[in-house]
């Protein structure tokens, strides 16, 4: 980011050289102001600039809660495939259990 020249207190502060006549050398004045307009052209350049940032910041964002959103729901989904996976396997231990009880343990041959 480019650097401003002049503060306000500079701009008040200014003294031009006077002429012979009372007035401002216009050769100061011309070459101040055109210092002025490179100061605010510097300053509209860093506010564009900063802008741009703030938006490329707002996408990333949104890129970034998009792939933890992702990343929840595939864990999520994951979690349940688990449990179901686990509430199956005890279902058919508790059968298995419950057959043998009921019907008597295999007998050994």
């Amino acid at each position: 980011m480019e650097q401003v020249r002049h503060t306000v207190e500079e701009i008040f502060n200014k003294d031009f050289k006077k002429t012979a006549i009372q007035g401002y050398n216009t050769n100061d004045v011309d070459s101040y102001l055109d210092e002025l307009m490179a100061d605010y052209q510097t300053y509209e350049s860093n506010i564009k600039e900063l802008q741009e940032t703030i938006e490329n910041q707002k996408r990333e964002i949104v890129e970034l809660t998009k792939q933890v959103n992702a990343n929840t729901a595939a864990a999520a989904t994951s979690n349940q495939v688990t449990s179901s996976a686990n509430t199956n396997m005890d279902i058919l231990k508790r059968i298995s259990n419950l057959e043998r009880k009921v019907f008597g343990a295999p007998e050994d041959k």
